[in-house]
């Protein structure tokens, strides 16, 4: 990939602590200024959550990082796959915690990609009640939407993320350079995190993305292209997490995809698809069922499917039970008053939040998606 000197500052504008989205390659190097550039108020230790992946080409940066600016970094390497985003990697967390006596003023930084990000954040807001934690997202996914906005948590044997808190980082650093060493297929993930954006509220960008003739990896992907996705990923973000922290209403939008996503996931079992190709296969079912319900046209149907294509990801629904995917859409996190809600597209850059779908509208759409598949 050709280097792109640019760096952008995103504030995340939340009422009680705001804090700031730095994009800027190679700034994992200046990780321990930006701490002490951010005014906050923490002590010398630092614990570093990892993985082995991660740790391998930038563990001993993140430290030299943290060390030179007068801290005193460890760095913790866990497993981080998928299935092993639970309380007993939680316990390994809290273990090395307790072993490094940190204290109210300690830090916690997570370095790699969302199930680390998602399992540090979820360890610092209970670790002593709550410590604070800065996110270095190192995977595409995790760089436009899990390290950003405060949702933590780990799965439990009956849904994903169902065992969580709302804790904010203080400070999202996110180095472009660090995807160089990111999977061609964990890179395509986050594309679907990115296309959700171009069809929830940035239909500017999903026509950009259309324009871009290579997406499903960092080598031949547009650099300029690139910086733009990770800019106005993370500006959108913010936007709507600046506008509803604690998911009340308008952040909802950022679970286009998901619901039918977080089934896959659940049916298929963890790991069998990456999170990004289940949100992409949910992508495909929203837009059909919003086709089905007259909300957008078939046009844009197609074109997000093709677009989801372009970047390399899966669009066809796999082999499902219906009834047992009705009853994992009825145990998911965002069921209301027994009400599955629905994030549904109504035109490229605008959804609606639904929570009338019946039974046999969703029986429908699964028979359409499966037809498509067969064909």
């Amino acid at each position: 990939m050709i280097a792109v000197d640019s760096s952008a500052r995103i504030p995340v504008a939340l009422e009680r602590n705001p804090y700031e989205i730095l994009i800027e390659r190679h700034g994992l190097n200046r990780l321990g200024d930006e701490l002490l550039r951010s005014g906050l108020k923490t002590g010398r230790k630092i614990l570093i959550v990892s993985n082995r992946d991660v740790a391998g080409p930038y563990g001993e940066q993140c430290i030299d990082a943290l060390r030179s600016a007068g801290f005193d970094p460890s760095l913790l390497v866990i497993e981080a796959g998928e299935e092993r985003k639970n309380l007993a990697t939680i316990q390994q967390i809290y273990d090395e915690a307790f072993r490094l006596r940190l204290e109210r003023g300690s830090l916690f930084v997570a370095l790699g990609g969302g199930v680390v990000g998602d399992m540090t954040g979820f360890a610092a807001a209970t670790w002593l009640r709550g410590l604070a934690v800065v996110q270095v997202p190192t995977t595409l996914l995790a760089m436009v939407d899990a390290a950003i906005g405060g949702k933590t948590g780990v799965n439990h044997p009956g849904g994903k993320n169902l065992i969580g808190a709302f804790h904010q980082p203080k400070l999202v650093l996110i180095d472009p350079s660090t995807l160089a060493s990111l999977p061609e297929r964990e890179f395509r993930a986050g594309m679907a995190e990115v296309i959700k954006y171009g069809v929830i509220g940035d239909a500017d960008l999903f026509a950009q993305l259309e324009q871009g003739r290579e997406l499903s990896s960092v080598e031949v992907m547009d650099p300029s292209l690139l910086q733009t996705t990770l800019e106005r990923s993370a500006q959108a973000k913010a936007r709507v997490v600046a506008a509803d922290e604690r998911e009340g209403g308008l952040r909802a939008i950022l679970n286009y995809g998901h619901t039918f996503g977080h089934v896959v996931e659940n049916l298929t079992g963890y790991g069998t698809w990456l999170h990004g190709e289940a949100v992409a296969i949910g992508m495909v079912a929203a837009g059909e069922l919003a086709v089905q319900r007259n909300l957008w046209s078939r046009e844009d149907c197609d074109r997000q499917r093709r677009l989801i294509a372009q970047a390399g990801l899966p669009t066809a629904w796999p082999s499902l039970n219906p009834a047992a995917v009705l009853d994992t859409l009825t145990g998911d996190k965002k069921v209301q008053d027994g009400k599955v809600r629905f994030v549904l597209p109504k035109a490229l850059g605008s959804v609606t939040i639904v929570n009338d779908v019946e039974q046999s509208e969703i029986l429908d759409c699964l028979s359409t998606l499966t037809e498509e598949a067969a064909h």
